[in-house]
């Protein structure tokens, strides 16, 4: 299950049919910051496949910045069902009116690292685009951004990621915060289940 076999996959108008096949297997989910359940499939270098799960019937992970980030990857997303808005963000470098710091985020094994920068923005809503079941879309590294999905509504998305050299993860967060450090808090054997069947049920 490579980034290259999944992509054809997605692009081949295959998309559920590959969702169904990799939650059949053996799968682990954690509970990601920016408020989505996560189920990592594939990790090789700098390439990566996820499924992404949007749902009040799970606990949320409470995010220590904010919404709006940037990857050091691209992104390519294709919604399996519900609608997910692509917010992006105009972020302007700022001094005394400034009402966010960058922040670092360098994820690991044991959770992400994040640091305080020494830039302070504001920011803005900028082009705001909203996809649906069956739709596929890209997102550069480098754009900072936020995946909205509308209050009470479910939805999944296939995430497939490749990374760019040099690239940082980003996030926009309180002007005072410190450097800390998040956990990644995993799902256990039952929630696993249960975001398995609340995809599956809205495949087939």
């Amino acid at each position: 299950m490579s980034y290259l076999d999944v992509h054809h996959r997605v692009l081949e108008g295959q998309a559920r049919e590959w969702a169904l096949e990799a939650l059949s297997g053996d799968v682990r989910a954690v509970r990601h910051p920016l408020g989505f359940v996560c189920l990592p499939l594939e990790r090789d270098g700098g390439e990566g496949v996820c499924l992404h799960l949007w749902s009040d019937s799970l606990a949320h992970a409470e995010s220590t910045t904010s919404q709006i980030h940037c990857h050091s990857w691209d992104l390519v997303s294709h919604v399996l069902y519900g609608q997910v808005r692509n917010v992006h963000a105009v972020v302007t470098d700022a001094g005394a009116d400034a009402t966010h710091r960058v922040f670092e985020v360098v994820s690991g094994a044991d959770g992400d690292r994040i640091s305080p920068t020494g830039r302070t923005v504001r920011h803005a809503t900028g082009l705001v685009e909203v996809f649906g079941p069956g739709d596929t879309y890209t997102l550069p590294a480098d754009r900072f951004h936020s995946s909205v999905v509308p209050e009470g509504g479910e939805a999944a998305t296939i995430a497939l990621g490749r990374g760019r050299p040099g690239g940082r993860d980003l996030s926009l967060g309180p002007l005072g915060a410190g450097p800390h450090h998040v956990s990644r808090q995993p799902l256990d054997a039952g929630e696993t289940a249960l975001a398995v069947r609340l995809i599956t049920a809205h495949l087939t």
